[in-house]
């Protein structure tokens, strides 16, 4: 069992930066992978970014090169940089981990994160 809280969400000006925070339950190196999903009303939670235990990360091209995942294993909790945000990126946003031998998704409670001047 992987228990995950997200935190940081909020709203903010378009051009702005925002740092979400996903703090694990238990150790991150026995997480396979973690990452941010983000969702709208009326459409399906799409990934943003993920990392794997090894440090390999992921991103959707929406967000390459203004968004960020990194990880704090001291902490067990991994962040999402979001800089040069877009109204687009508005959405909730969705802490999950993927854990043991057959990968089973756990998800935090959601952030919301608004984007508007």
């Amino acid at each position: 069992q992987v228990q995950l809280v997200e935190s940081g969400g909020g709203l903010v000006q378009p051009g702005e930066s925002l740092r979400l925070s996903c703090a694990a339950s238990r150790n991150i190196f026995t997480i396979n992978a973690m990452g941010w999903y983000r969702q709208t009303p009326g459409k399906e939670r799409e990934l943003v970014a993920s990392i794997t235990r090894g440090g390999s990360t992921n991103y959707a091209d929406s967000v390459k090169g203004r968004f960020t995942i990194s990880r704090d294993n001291a902490k067990n909790t991994v962040y999402l940089q979001m800089n040069t945000l877009k109204p687009e990126d508005t959405a909730a946003y969705y802490c999950n981990a993927q854990a043991g031998l057959y990968n089973t998704n756990y998800w935090g409670q959601g952030t919301q994160v608004t984007v508007s001047s």
